[in-house]
């Protein structure tokens, strides 16, 4: 019997350029952003400045989280309380939560069989809800057609906050993921695509709304020491009118990030290797289904989803029992008892008017989810995939 002994939460070390500028930055015990020399730019600053360079956008913010990010491009962009906000039904509890967090009410949008928004769903809720914002979730790195999305969004006049958590260093039709909305939020948790431990990224195009982000991450009037943001006129009134709310990247995590994101292009080549093999092997089991990938996606598999959907609720729990006995941690979205990272939307309590979404229900009863950390070789993802093949074919 195969099985597999390798750790599905072990990721691969700090560079060893990252670990020497952290030396550095806690030699010097300068962490703060703003404890600089005259002249000097922050371990932050530059962060902050090399980010924006990598997507082809004017401003970034570095954040202590990639929810902290959320909230503050709602808060930024003007959402109030009672407004309604459209986002997946499909998602981790972070993106429903940065939107209780402003005051706003979620409305659910239904997934798709390739496990993207429901675009037709999308049109539907943005027509009857009257939602003038809308927080579209790439999750688990799966993007939709982002050109009919755009269309959506003009349409109803939707502001469009892209949650990139899952697709930093991804693009539709060669367009990085993040470009197209008026705000992009990032995640740099240590089981995402660069990692800090805990860290995010905000940018946008719209110099007023990252004035106000500044002013939000807690920049008192130090928003002059920022060089991925607008001129000091952008904060002439903001700066009396915004509310720090405390979320400032520090320069340790930010040394830690850059040398990551210089060979952040390579390392999802690595990523996409890995989940190529385990399709292959998925597309040779009967049992298993895994959606094509369009060609105008390029896209960053850090994880990969598949479902069983011949499958009962019986079988599937006894498919992920029987991978965890031979070493294989799989994760249930279909569960309506929240585990571990993985929650229904049922879940979410605090939503009001909490809507039945049926086929999202359905869709997510069949599915399945699996890390693929780059400390996994090429030959222990064909392993993996073997092995789970080989449970599927046993438990039909």
């Amino acid at each position: 019997m195969k099985t597999f002994s390798k750790s599905f939460t072990q990721q691969e070390a700090i560079p060893e350029a990252g670990i020497a500028a952290a030396n550095e930055v806690m030699q010097s015990g300068r962490l703060h952003r703003y404890n600089t020399l005259p002249d000097e730019r922050s371990e932050t600053d530059l962060l902050e400045i090399e980010y924006a360079e990598y997507m082809g956008v004017p401003y970034c913010l570095a954040c202590s989280s990639g929810g902290y990010a959320l909230h503050v491009a709602m808060r930024a962009a003007g959402v109030k309380a009672g407004d309604k906000v459209l986002c997946n039904a499909f998602t981790l509890a972070p993106v429903p939560g940065a939107i209780h967090n402003s005051g706003a009410e979620p409305v659910l949008v239904d997934v798709a069989e390739d496990y993207c928004i429901d675009l037709d769903d999308l049109d539907a809720k943005a027509a009857s809800s009257g939602a003038k914002f809308f927080m579209l979730s790439h999750m688990r790195g799966h993007l939709a057609d982002m050109d009919r999305i755009m269309e959506i969004c003009e349409k109803y006049g939707l502001f469009l906050i892209e949650d990139c958590a899952h697709t930093m260093g991804a693009s539709w039709n060669g367009k990085k993921s993040g470009t197209f909305g008026d705000v992009a939020c990032f995640s740099t948790q240590t089981y995402k695509h660069i990692n800090s431990g805990e860290g995010g990224f905000l940018t946008t195009r719209h110099p007023d709304i990252m004035a106000r982000a500044i002013m939000h991450s807690g920049s008192y009037m130090l928003f002059e020491r920022h060089f991925a943001a607008p001129p000091k006129e952008a904060f002439a009134d903001i700066r009396f009118e915004t509310p720090n709310y405390s979320g400032r990247m520090d320069n340790l995590r930010a040394a830690i990030l850059r040398p990551q994101l210089a060979d952040l292009d390579t390392q999802c080549q690595r990523w996409n290797k890995r989940y190529r093999l385990l399709e292959t092997v998925f597309n040779n089991c009967p049992g298993i289904h895994i959606p094509a990938r369009p060609a105008a996606e390029d896209f960053v598999a850090s994880s990969i989803q598949f479902s069983l959907p011949d499958f009962s609720e019986a079988q599937i729990l006894e498919v992920v029992a029987e991978c965890a006995k031979r070493g294989v941690v799989l994760k249930w979205f279909g569960d309506a008892d929240p585990k571990d990272y993985t929650s229904r939307y049922d879940s979410w309590r605090y939503i009001k008017d909490m809507p039945q979404l049926p086929k999202t229900e359905q869709i997510l009863s069949k599915l399945l989810d699996m890390r693929i950390p780059l400390t996994f070789t090429e030959e222990d993802c064909q392993l993996l995939g073997e092995i789970i093949s080989e449970v599927v074919n046993e438990e039909k």
